[in-house]
Order: structure tokens, then sequence, then C-alpha cells
């Protein structure tokens, strides 16, 4: 294996939108997706894969959206190997100034039995359909899924049809997280090897998480001459997620002098972006996860503690402010000012315009009325819920009035807007929050099972905001509803409505998702 010493870029290839929405309950509103598409490309990321353009109406319109947006990323959509998803991804990403297409193929011995194709069979669907998608546009990546359980001879020969037929990245995926950082390695090493045309066309790694050696397969990978590294925020994904994107970044960067590779990322807004999509996912960071977890710059030991005090440098490789944390002097209160309020917002990551600062005051000064001292997670949880589009959500919450206590019944008393029609019912339940519930359902009925009803104070005090997170399931499909609320009970009936929304988004896709 060879391993270059000079400073070589590794371009980042963000799959949030995509692979990182396929985690089971982790759709995504398209305002979501725009804003999340927007701080990618304001970070640097390199390429943006921003859906599956046939997978759902709603998909298409995203990529469309985000390809028309875009002003330095690459715009990418994932297509199967056939003509109509190919020519739907290119409908979707020809918007935007640097589109591509990324097409894929099972190419295993497992995955070659669902399409029920020999290896010709499948090398001449290779060759059609990459030629396609060259003929249409002029950056063409391929993939071959399950690359990493594939036989090594007949992954040459399809990767060099690839590259034959015209595309200009080639990517490995180890879709099911099978291998290990020297067999990765070695992978890409003997690709680059042996097929013919390989140095003409950039390798890409794609890793999942499933035995926890995601980041390390990838950059064993990028010593071994790949080139680009796919990856996710927060490290999301199907199963146990993909490639952290802020792990690789801060590793390369951290550990510069054995692996000397530079990506173009502004690390400062890593931690506003693991942020908004842990909200807007519902997939809450781990508090001892690399990088963004809460405890990462947490020191509790006491030597630790005196180290720190004595030199960061002790016990810290790199600074909090490195990846966007910034420490202020600034309490907010029911008696701040908007210009207090703009400034605590932008040293959490937040550039408003006076239109949205406007808005954002006025939920500000709602909130401040009932707690005393607001909180960064409270702002957070603000941020979250202003960004929300629920003024075109089907199912809303008009008004919502509970009675509990010991002298049931416990009941709710609800009126919803559903697809702008106003309807009101009242309900019984075992305590307030099944009332809530089985009020939503009298007015929307549904098979939707419960999965998870999960409560956390955001911040410590009675007058604390709770952030209620609900996961629902029907059919396979799982989504995630969650809000925030000083009001538990509000919170909860939030959240369980975000939920069935999400659910009426997942109910439009048709199409199996992949790699």
């Amino acid at each position: 294996m060879k391993y270059l010493k000079e400073q070589e870029n590794v371009l980042i290839f963000d799959t949030t939108l995509r692979d990182g929405e396929q985690s089971p309950g982790a759709t995504m509103s398209h305002t979501e997706k725009l804003e999340i598409a927007e701080l990618l490309d304001e970070m640097g990321v390199d390429i943006i894969e921003a859906g599956f353009p046939i997978a759902s109406e709603g998909d298409f319109q995203a990529v469309s959206e985000i390809a028309k947006r875009s002003k330095n990323s690459v715009i990418c959509g994932l297509s199967r190997a056939n003509f109509r998803d190919i020519d739907r991804c290119w409908e979707a990403v020809q918007h935007a100034t640097k589109p591509r297409i990324h097409t894929f193929i099972g190419t295993s011995p497992l995955h070659r039995q669902i399409p029920n194709l020999t290896m010709d069979e499948m090398a001449d669907v290779i060759h059609e359909t990459v030629t396609h998608a060259r003929n249409l546009c002029e950056n063409v990546q391929w993939s071959p899924m399950d690359a990493t359980r594939t036989e090594i001879e007949y992954l040459y020969r399809v990767v060099e049809i690839a590259i034959k037929a015209g595309a200009t990245t080639i990517n490995i995926p180890d879709t099911v997280g099978y291998t290990a950082p020297r067999e990765c390695a070695n992978l890409i090493s003997s690709l680059r090897d042996n097929v013919p045309g390989a140095d003409n066309v950039v390798f890409a790694t794609h890793c999942h998480n499933d035995l926890g050696m995601a980041t390390a397969n990838a950059l064993a990978a990028v010593e071994a001459g790949a080139r680009q590294i796919e990856c996710t925020i927060n490290g999301l994904g199907e199963r146990a997620g993909n490639t952290a994107l802020e792990e690789v970044v801060m590793a390369l960067r951290v550990r510069n002098d054995i692996m000397p590779y530079q990506t173009k990322i502004d690390s400062t807004k890593l931690m506003n972006l693991s942020r908004m999509v842990a909200t807007v996912s519902g997939f809450q960071v781990q508090y001892n996860k690399a990088i963004v977890g809460k405890n990462a710059f947490a020191h509790e030991s006491g030597i630790h503690q005196d180290g720190m005090l004595k030199n960061a440098e002790t016990f810290e490789i790199m600074r909090p402010e490195d990846i966007g944390l910034a420490e202020t002097s600034l309490v907010l209160g029911k008696h701040s000012g908007r210009a207090a309020l703009r400034a605590k917002l932008e040293d959490l990551g937040f550039e408003l315009g006076d239109n949205q600062l406007k808005d954002i005051f006025v939920r500000f000064k709602e909130l401040a009325d009932r707690k005393k001292e607001i909180y960064d997670d409270d702002l957070l949880a603000l941020m979250h819920n202003s960004s929300s589009d629920a003024e075109h959500d089907s199912l809303q919450i008009k008004k919502l009035r509970v009675v509990c206590g010991t002298d049931g019944p416990q009941t709710a008393d609800l009126t919803m807007l559903i697809d702008g029609v106003e309807s009101r019912v009242e309900a019984s339940g075992d305590g307030p929050v099944d009332s809530v519930f089985n009020a939503v359902k009298n007015l929307f009925p549904h098979d939707a099972s419960l999965q998870l009803y999960q409560v956390h104070a955001v911040t410590e005090g009675t007058d604390a905001q709770a952030t209620v997170t609900v996961r629902m399931e029907e059919k396979g499909k799982i989504v995630v509803g969650q809000s925030s609320d000083t009001d538990t009970v509000v919170a909860s009936a939030k959240a369980y409505v975000t939920a069935l929304n999400k659910l009426l988004v997942r109910r439009q896709k048709k199409v199996p998702e992949a790699m």
C-alpha cells in the first residue's frame, strides 16, 4: 500500500439528507431539508446528496429546490440502475450549478439474487445505465452496493466497466458495516492497482457503523488512496449509522501530522449543524459522542479539572471553539432586548435576518414570561419549534384544554385543523397524555402504534421546558415527532401530531431505499 506524504484534498460528501433520513423515524420536512442543505453548503461540504428523487414527489421537490438554491456544493441525487430512476434524478439535479447523478446496483452474490441477474447480465446493465447517466450529466458517481462482500475479480471487472462507461467517481460502499480498517484500505489499494483507468477517477468510501468502525474504515480508505468520504452529521443513518462527518473532519485536522490531508470544512459550524440535525430527526446525540457530545469537553475528575485550569491542552486535543462552542456571560430573561437575543443566537451559530429575529423575539418574550432565565438549550428548542413548517401541515392543533388530577376522569378537549377543516372532540384516558392522544385519534383515525414516549427537561428548574419525543410505527414505516413547551401535556400533543404529519409524508414513499 502506498502512503502519500504530501498534503492532499479530501472531498466531503454529505448524505445526511438521503442515507441519514433512512434511519427509521428520521423523516425531515421540506423546510428542514432546505435549512440543513443551506448550512452544509455554507460549511464547505463538497458534495451534498440531497435525496432519492424517484422515492416520492416530496423527495423530488426537495432535491430540485436544493439544487436551485445551492451556491458552492455539488448537488447529487441517488438513483437505481434503470433509465427511469436516472432520468428522474437528472430532472431534479439539473437545476444545480454543479449537478451529479449517483447510480448504484448491488454486486455481491446476495444482492445479485435480488434482480436475479447473472454476472454477465449485471455487467451489461452497469454499462448501459452508467452510459445513460453520463449522456445526461458530466459528473456521474457509480456504486457497487455491498462492495466489501463482492468477489474481488468481479469487482475489478464491474468497476472497469463503470469507468469506461463514463463514471467520474467510483464509490465503494461497506453497505452492512462488515469490513475492518485493514481490509478497507487493502480493497481501495487493490482497486487502484488492478483496474485499468483507476487513475482517472476519484475513489470514494461509504462506511456503515455496524461494528463501530465506520470512521476508522473511512480514514484507512483515505490513506490507501480514496479521496472522497461519504458521511453524515452525527453519524445518522440506517441501523448503527454512517461515518460521522464531524469525526473524520476533526480527525484529519487534529492528526494532520500522520494524515496529511485537508478538507474545506469550516469546523466552527459543526456544533450548530449537529444540534439542528438532532432536533429535526429526533435522534438526540449521546452525551459521550465524539466531537459533538455534551460531555466531549466536560471534565469531572479532580485531576482532569486541575490540569484544565492550569493548561487546557492537558486533557483536550482540540478547543471547544474549533467546532463552534462558545462560552458567553450573557444571561437572558424577560427584560432582555433584541440585540442581546441576536448576540446570543449568533454565539449558538444562528444568523437571522430582521424578519426572522422579529418572529423569534416574540416567541422568546412569551417564553421569558414563563421562565426566569433562558438557557442556551431553551433557545435551541425555541429555534427548532420556530423553524418547523407547522402552518403547512395537514394536522394542526388549534386549542387544547386538559382536566386531570386524583379525582378523575382525566379528559382532553381538543380542537384541530385537518386539511384546513376545524374539528373538536372531547376524550378521556388513563391520564392527561393518554386523553390527548385518544382525542387526536378520534379526530384523525389511524393504525399507527406508539413505540416510544419520552420526556426530558431541556434545562433545570420547575419552570423548565419539556422536550417530548414520540416514536410511532405503521406497516414498517417509523416516524419520530418532537416538540418543546413549558407545559408537558402541550408538548406531548404537538409531538404526537408532528409524528402523524411525518407519517403522512412517509406514506408517499413507495420506492425501496438503499445504500
